[in-house]
């Protein structure tokens, strides 16, 4: 994943930054933790740039209509549907997906591909995300690629979906820059130090101790909105 899932809440819960402006943030930090990932991803050879060049076609158009959401979607309809996709994501980490290969793509492969990057941007633009979290089962699941490819070829569409979003970000005054290039760059140096640490870790317990980070973290923001209601 990008990272945005852990970073958006964290600019929320930390830095008691606005709602909106937390997601335009997150959506920008991402880029450069994406970019340094891509590269170790493409050292490997791990990334299918036929699906992720139909990817990135829907992905860039459905960053577009996130980051217009992001303008109007009220920030307590934005902090639900946010925890849900955290709660989706915990649940996702305990599915086991793995695939074998994929085939020649088809028309009908590409267009669902185009659509799978569309939801994905959108979901990007709208929550700050980087939308790996959809884009790897998918890939997976429906057209069989390796996860490792998989993962690799999501990085590769986080990117372009990134920059789209942020552009548009800007012109709404949804994101801090400085604050976005600061996470980003910390995020560079500890996703190394992250390398390391899964080394020693199965992915068994990984999964295990991120799904339990997110539920808290989902958790968290709910309990905050409740309070605000109240208050």
């Amino acid at each position: 994943m990008g990272g945005g899932i852990l970073v958006a809440p964290s600019l929320i819960i930390i830095a008691h930054m606005d709602h909106r402006k937390a997601h335009g943030t997150s959506l920008a930090a991402i880029l450069p933790i994406s970019l340094a990932s891509l590269i170790t991803y493409c050292g490997h050879q791990h990334v299918d740039w036929p699906v992720a060049a139909w990817l990135a076609c829907g992905a860039i158009a459905g960053s577009i209509i996130g980051t217009r959401l992001l303008a109007v979607v009220s920030k307590r309809t934005l902090a639900l549907i946010f925890s849900s996709v955290l709660m989706v994501s915990a649940v996702r980490l305990f599915i086991a997906t793995q695939g074998d290969g994929r085939n020649d793509l088809t028309v009908t492969m590409s267009l669902a591909l185009i659509t799978i990057g569309l939801v994905t941007g959108a979901i990007a633009g709208l929550l700050g995300v980087g939308g790996g979290v959809v884009m790897v089962p998918a890939m997976v699941v429906l057209f069989g690629l390796p996860s490792v490819i998989a993962k690799g070829t999501s990085i590769a569409v986080i990117v372009p979906t990134s920059i789209m979003g942020t552009i548009h970000n800007r012109s709404m005054k949804n994101v801090d820059l400085p604050a976005a290039m600061i996470v980003g760059c910390a995020g560079i140096v500890s996703a190394v130090a992250g390398g390391f640490i899964s080394v020693l870790l199965s992915d068994t317990w990984s999964n295990i101790l991120f799904a339990i980070l997110l539920v808290v973290i989902a958790i968290r923001i709910i309990v905050q909105q409740l309070r605000t209601s109240t208050s």
